[in-house]
């Protein structure tokens, strides 16, 4: 069995998702005042259902800035592979409170259309204000949904891209917000209600594809035939690789750790084994991106046992 360990600059990654995190975290929550304050004082209920989401944006926030920060923790003896798997966690509670918001805010929707409708409800028009207000969020949204979108792609952090959509899905209800109240000064007020029901769809859409992704990841789901194929193909450029036996991948965090049984010549001595096994794993720690761990086992090449380049690991099915 063979071992190498690469320094994955971990901490300049943990970094930028905090800062990310910490920027969103303080956007929602003057957001959060805001809309709320504008949206009692301008008497606009879509405003203030607007502003109610950015409450619990601001609560999860500080639920995702105390998941990063361990997940920045070094490994240890319980954890020899690091927290990464934090940031999947901080993942899923952000598509569980992105779920709860949808739900809460269709609920509130249809009850306003309905009490509009009814009579039971009454709605004069929001003032001008509460109009500006929303359009200039939507725009806001618009650049940090870029911004964070960007950082979580660069880090391969799935919470910072579980946040960019989050970001993405306030553009919507701002939208929603600003054709509800423009429609309500117009005399239509049912319109208000009607368009935060349809964005809470797009919302739960959204919280149900974050929850989707992040749980694949603590469940150790990868993409099997594209991880085999690309393994594959580098270790048939490495001399003295005959076959390819077995390839066992798992994910923490953005990281992978790649366990592999290689087929070498049988009548070789187990120190020029021990370098081709070497060369492989340089191999694979070089070209695959956020690889941490290779583990590469050797024995005489077995030809009938090569893995097929479009092979399905048995561990990412």
């Amino acid at each position: 069995m063979h071992e190498t360990v690469t320094d994955p600059a971990g901490s300049e990654r943990t970094r930028e998702g905090l800062l990310a995190v910490h920027v969103g975290l303080a956007a929602n929550t003057l957001l959060a005042v805001v809309k709320v304050t504008v949206g009692i004082l301008g008497q606009s209920p879509a405003l203030l259902a607007d502003g109610i989401n950015s409450t619990s944006d601001v609560a999860y926030g500080v639920v995702m800035s105390i998941f990063m920060k361990l997940s920045g923790k070094p490994a240890d003896h319980e954890h020899p592979y690091g927290h990464d798997q934090m940031e999947s966690i901080a993942a899923v509670v952000v598509g569980a409170f992105v779920v709860s918001t949808a739900i809460a805010i269709f609920w509130n929707s249809v009850n306003g259309v309905y009490e509009i409708i009814s009579g039971a409800g009454s709605f004069s028009g929001a003032v001008q204000l509460a109009l500006w207000v929303s359009l200039s969020v939507a725009g806001f949204k618009l650049w940090l949904t870029l911004w964070t979108g960007k950082i979580g792609k660069q880090t391969r952090n799935i919470a910072v891209e579980a946040l960019a959509q989050d970001h993405r899905n306030d553009i919507f209800s701002a939208l929603a917000a600003s054709i509800g109240i423009f429609f309500g000064r117009m005399g239509f007020p049912w319109v208000d209600p009607l368009a935060g029901a349809l964005v809470s769809l797009i919302i739960l859409y959204t919280g149900v594809e974050i929850l989707r992704s992040s749980t694949a990841d603590l469940m150790d789901t990868l993409p099997g035939k594209q991880l085999c194929k690309e393994i594959c193909g580098l270790l048939a450029a490495v001399d003295g690789v005959q076959s390819v036996e077995e390839v066992h991948a798992h994910r923490f965090g953005p990281y992978l750790v790649v366990n592999i049984t290689i087929g070498v010549d049988g009548a070789l001595t187990v120190t020029e084994g021990d370098r081709i096994a070497t060369r492989a794993e340089e191999a694979l720690l070089e070209n695959v991106e956020f690889m941490r761990r290779v583990y590469v086992h050797y024995h005489p090449a077995l030809p009938d046992r090569t893995v097929p380049p479009d092979h399905q690991d048995s561990d990412s099915a």
